[in-house]
């Protein structure tokens, strides 16, 4: 077991303060800080504190990935750490965004490679042959918007806004079901010609400027949303698309699961994002980034997600509460310790016998592991090799560990 220090990625986006108030760093920082890194994704590796000095985790699963992964996890994986754990900090809205299957991802990354397009070329699309189902879990309070709503509500919310210049839209939605409906209305939208999108997307900004003047409460988010994103992407069509989107709000603890297809865009907050081992993104609009239209069209699934938030839930011990997904890459939990557990060594609850990343977001723990130990404040992360397991933990103080493991 070894602290590891994470990568920060300072995308435009990002914050000056947010992770660098939760490291302890000096706050503000000269530029945006978007992302810090823990795991051994080959971009970014984080970096294990050895007594004899730094080694990056990558080169640490490669010198030993028996005793750092385990065979189990070796023999599902290959010799590849599956899961990317990021603390997420987000000041300014993402891209609008999906990620591909399995099956798609393959498809794409042979595609490219047969193309001769290099892997660090923007307008890559594919980095890897791998899915990217991910999970976001806010540490504060954090918007988004996730999945495609359905129909009926989006045409509720379009004419509240802008009834007249939409109505021939709002036809697209019906006498189709939602998915064909959110199929043709959106690929109307994301291929319109933009000296369309320069006419229609004012009009829609016009109409939530009144929504919002007039005081209505129903939609008030929504049209408060529709005017950042105008503000910031003035005529992009994914200004109209936040109107289809389900536009969530996560107090502290909540989460978001997004599967293969599922378009998204994180707004603002800050958060831990969990996903499986993969740089694999198709945008269509909210960003100066490469976006392909036609491969975003290919991969999205346009069923409606009713019900978009993960809360957590305590194991049968009490002693850790599970966000529960499908993933089989990783596998998110939280660990508290507070209340009669304070001041007393106890056992962390054990899963299984391969790796795991702790990272500590409130309070402080000594982690105890068979070879070694490490102190975790907030903001530090250990990593917990396959063969150094099982975990105890000692907090003198209320104690909030993340703890992600490869997935069941």
């Amino acid at each position: 077991m070894h602290l590891l220090r994470g990568a920060v990625r300072p995308y435009a986006w990002g914050s000056r303060t947010a992770i660098a108030e939760f490291t302890g760093e000096p706050s503000p920082t000269p530029h945006p800080q978007a992302e810090l890194w823990f795991g051994a994704h080959p971009g970014d590796p984080a970096w294990l504190q050895t007594d004899d000095g730094e080694q990056s985790l990558l080169d640490a699963l490669r010198a030993d990935p028996d005793g750092e992964l385990g065979p189990a996890v070796r023999g599902r994986f290959g010799d590849t750490l599956p899961f990317l754990l990021k603390v997420l900090a987000a000041d300014e809205p993402l891209s609008l965004q999906a990620h591909p299957s399995i099956e798609q991802a393959v498809e794409g990354f042979t595609r490219e490679e047969r193309m001769g397009i290099p892997i660090s070329a923007p307008t890559r699309n594919y980095r890897d042959r791998s899915h990217k189902p991910e999970l976001l879990v806010a540490l504060s309070d954090f918007e988004a918007l996730a999945g495609f709503r359905p129909a009926a509500r989006s045409v509720e919310l379009m004419r509240a806004l802008a009834p007249e210049v939409l109505e021939p839209f709002i036809a697209l939605l019906s006498g189709e079901s939602d998915a064909d409906g959110l199929r043709a209305l959106f690929t109307t939208w994301i291929t319109c010609p933009q000296p369309d999108l320069d006419r229609l997307v004012p009009a829609v900004i016009d109409g939530a400027i009144n929504y919002v003047r007039s005081g209505k409460k129903e939609f008030a988010a929504e049209a408060r949303t529709v005017l950042e994103l105008g503000e910031r992407y003035p005529g992009d069509a994914g200004v109209l698309a936040s109107m289809l989107l389900n536009r969530v709000a996560l107090a502290p603890g909540e989460g978001i699961y997004l599967p293969a297809g599922n378009l998204h865009a994180y707004l603002q907050g800050v958060g831990i994002e969990v996903m499986a081992n993969s740089d694999n993104v198709l945008r269509g609009g909210l960003t100066p980034k490469h976006v392909d239209v036609p491969e975003l069209l290919r991969v999205l699934d346009f069923s409606p997600a009713n019900d978009v938030v993960v809360r957590p839930e305590s194991d049968r011990c009490g002693a850790e509460l599970v966000y529960d997904t499908p993933a089989p890459e990783f596998a998110v939990s939280v660990l508290n310790v507070d209340g009669e557990h304070l001041g007393h060594e106890i056992d962390a609850p054990t899963r299984h016998d391969g790796p795991q990343i702790l990272l500590c977001t409130d309070g402080a723990a000594t982690l105890r592991a068979k070879a070694s130990a490490v102190v975790l404040e907030r903001g530090a992360a250990a990593w917990v090799a396959a063969d150094d397991g099982p975990i105890r933990l000692d907090a003198q103080q209320p104690t909030r560990l993340f703890r992600v493991t490869v997935g069941i």
